[in-house]
């Protein structure tokens, strides 16, 4: 009997044993998934039960200044996925068929590739956004299916109703929602908002549970902006422009309007366009096809310079539209008067170097200031620009803004490139008195003229007048800012009327409105190229109306012209078709005097004596006066010169009617 009660008492101490062994190792692996994974696994129960919904904020709107709809946030939905609730069930066959349910369907309702979904739903993450901008309908869908592990989140999506209308100043935002370019960059802290969330306790298949919170935090909007910009003037801006780069099949035209007393800036344009709804495909099919064949470095390249808005980034010699400023400085210092006369011989001597008048083949002889302005008289603006003297000179491309940037709100703001002052020499100071050898961005250029139409006071341009909150009311307004001043109100009424005197009788007549006062200057200046220049041009024209009391500034740019090039014919008729328009819809009644009155009314002109006039300054005379003209006998550049022509000077024809002009 004692064996086995021996082996008995053996078999139970090695049973205990082994019990005891078991709970020792049980202790410690709860211990460890207690104490020292205690927290992990928290963590990880605390996710499987927490439902962290985001909810967008709505960016902000933006306006024009009549408080009309450029840009808006569209509601949309977003589809979430966590990874972890989609595999479904108890069994790893279980898990995998869910997984496999969810990513057909998924990819059947959005149209999606199956592999690139299940890449997604397999991610070792908490959550994953599988699509976004999804419609109510897709979304219904998707929710009608139940599927384990899917979320829908109502979401915004930026929309511009206008499409590519603005779309260089408006600019674009991210996938995100965040400002991309233009002004949704400018000012995306204020458009953006604050994302709030919804985090609730649920059970895996989504329901609520008994015990468990629920937190709301209620997304904040962003502020809309309202802009100086008026839609009905834009407009009319972009249908000239298209207009322009159709008749003179340009590389590109563009277009500034501003209003010169504040500084407001009341159009900006350029073509080509893009539409801001699909920021990173071009509106051309020929565009496109080129950017696909780029590489993703040049393709960024590509969209920088698609989106670029030139008119405030990029610089570009303005030829002889500057020469307004320097005869502003010249009258302002005294170093001449309206009615002095100067004595064009062809070309003047500076420093050794011979700088020639465009008309160098029939000088123009005795003219006064208003006349040589409308002339573009080369010789009479070195002579200016060295009265004046090189540390005079530079201190006035300060006063009116040429040497810094105008501190428009709009990024990447673009800066002049002037010559070296100790190294620019004589011949440097000459060439910039006409506008060569100085490079100015477009919006410093229009905003020193403008202040001759504003008294000499020179205004900081602005595109955002007011921040809104959702109701319209207005939260924080960006009042207008004079910068300085840069000639006194005598110089700025003397200027005014010389700058009519360019559109009545010189070389800008073709940008003249019928029944209006319009004063302005045209410029064709040739492309700096590997230190010399090109044959390719900058034609534009730059002007005011109505020149009594101006309201409007304007600046049209054609890149690159084909044919005539000359502004005259390319620029100026793009300013009056722009000019035509807005000062109707501004409500500005004509101001004529009673033979001013006489001449509108009649359907005659007479023609006036265009010999040994230039083609830029004839084709003005005659658009000045309604009348078109046919050229002939040699290339219609600055070396045309008018030797004959028919009708002859002093008879008498039809508006619209066709003056022929002849060269050797």
């Amino acid at each position: 009997m004692t064996k086995p009660l021996n082996k008995s008492r053996k078999r139970v101490i090695i049973a205990f044993a082994i019990m005891y062994g078991v709970c020792i190792l049980l202790c410690f692996r709860v211990g460890w998934i207690q104490i020292v994974k205690g927290a992990e696994y928290s963590k990880m129960a605390a996710e499987q039960q927490t439902r962290d919904v985001p909810i967008a904020a709505k960016r902000g709107a933006i306006y024009d200044t009549n408080r009309k709809e450029l840009a808006v946030s569209a509601t949309c939905y977003t589809v979430w996925a966590r990874p972890a609730n989609v595999r479904s069930g108890n069994t790893r066959e279980e898990k995998e068929a869910s997984v496999d349910r969810t990513v057909k369907t998924l990819s059947e309702i959005l149209d999606r590739d199956e592999k690139e979904i299940r890449e997604l739903l397999t991610k070792q993450q908490s959550l994953v956004k599988v699509d976004k901008y999804q419609d109510k309908d897709t979304a219904d869908e998707i929710r009608e299916k139940e599927l384990p592990g899917i979320e829908i989140a109502e979401d915004v999506k930026r929309y511009y109703p206008l499409g590519a209308f603005l779309a260089h100043t408006l600019g674009s935002v991210t996938d995100d929602n965040s400002g991309l370019s233009g002004l949704e960059l400018q000012y995306n802290q204020y458009l953006s908002g604050i994302s709030g969330r919804w985090i609730k306790n649920t059970d895996i298949t989504g329901n609520d549970l008994a015990y468990g919170k629920e937190t709301y935090y209620q997304a904040e909007d962003g502020l809309g902006l309202v802009l100086t910009i008026d839609e009905t003037i834009q407009h009319y801006v972009e249908k000239s422009i298209k207009t322009v780069q159709k008749n003179t099949s340009a590389d590109r035209v563009m277009c500034i309007m501003m209003d010169p007393k504040t500084g407001d800036i009341l159009a900006l344009a350029q073509t080509p366009e893009f539409d801001p709804n699909d920021s990173k495909t071009p509106l051309s099919k020929k565009e496109q096809t080129k950017l696909e064949a780029l590489s993703d470095s040049k393709k960024m390249e590509y969209w920088n310079s698609m989106w670029r808005n030139s008119l405030i980034s990029d610089v570009y010699e303005p030829g002889s539209t500057f020469k307004l400023l320097t005869t502003s400085m010249a009258l302002e210092e005294g170093k001449t008067s309206i009615k002095e006369r100067f004595n064009c011989t062809g070309s003047i001597n500076v420093s050794g170097t011979k700088l020639k008048c465009w008309r160098s083949y029939n000088p123009h002889g005795s003219q006064t200031l208003e006349q040589a302005v409308g002339n573009s008289c080369n010789p009479v603006f070195v002579t200016l620009a060295q009265r004046m003297g090189i540390d005079k000179f530079y201190n006035y491309l300060e006063t009116f803004g040429i040497s810094e940037k105008t501190g428009i709100d709009f990024p990447g703001e673009g800066n002049s490139i002037l010559q070296n002052k100790a190294t620019a020499g004589p011949v440097g100071l000459a060439t910039m008195g006409y506008g060569q050898g100085v490079a100015v961005t477009p919006i410093q250029l229009i905003t020193a003229i403008s202040s001759l139409g504003n008294d000499g006071k020179l205004m900081q341009p602005r595109l955002v007048k007011a921040l809104v909150d959702e109701n319209g009311d207005a939260v924080k307004e960006f009042d207008t800012k004079v910068i300085r001043q840069t000639v006194s109100q005598k110089t700025a009424n003397e200027m005014c009327r010389i700058m009519q005197y360019v559109v009545d009788k010189g070389g800008a007549g073709t940008a003249k409105v019928e029944g209006y006062k319009v004063g302005g200057k045209t410029g064709t200046a040739n492309k700096a190229k590997n230190g010399g220049y090109s044959q390719q041009t900058y034609s534009s024209f730059i002007g005011m109306a109505p020149m009594d009391d101006p309201q409007v500034a304007v600046l049209v740019i054609v890149d690159n012209p084909k044919g005539v090039k000359f502004g005259s014919q390319t620029a100026a008729p793009g300013a009056k078709l722009i000019l035509e328009d807005t000062l109707r819809y501004l409500d500005l009644q004509p101001k004529l005097t009673k033979k001013e009155k006489e001449e509108l009314g009649k359907e005659q002109v007479v023609v006036p004596d265009l010999t040994g006039e230039g083609l830029e300054e004839a084709i003005g005379i005659l658009g000045g006066l309604s009348l078109k003209y046919k050229a002939s006998g040699g290339p219609q550049d600055e070396s045309f010169v008018i030797q004959d022509q028919y009708p002859k000077a002093g008879e008498t024809i039809n508006k619209e009617g066709t003056v022929y002009l002849y060269r050797k």
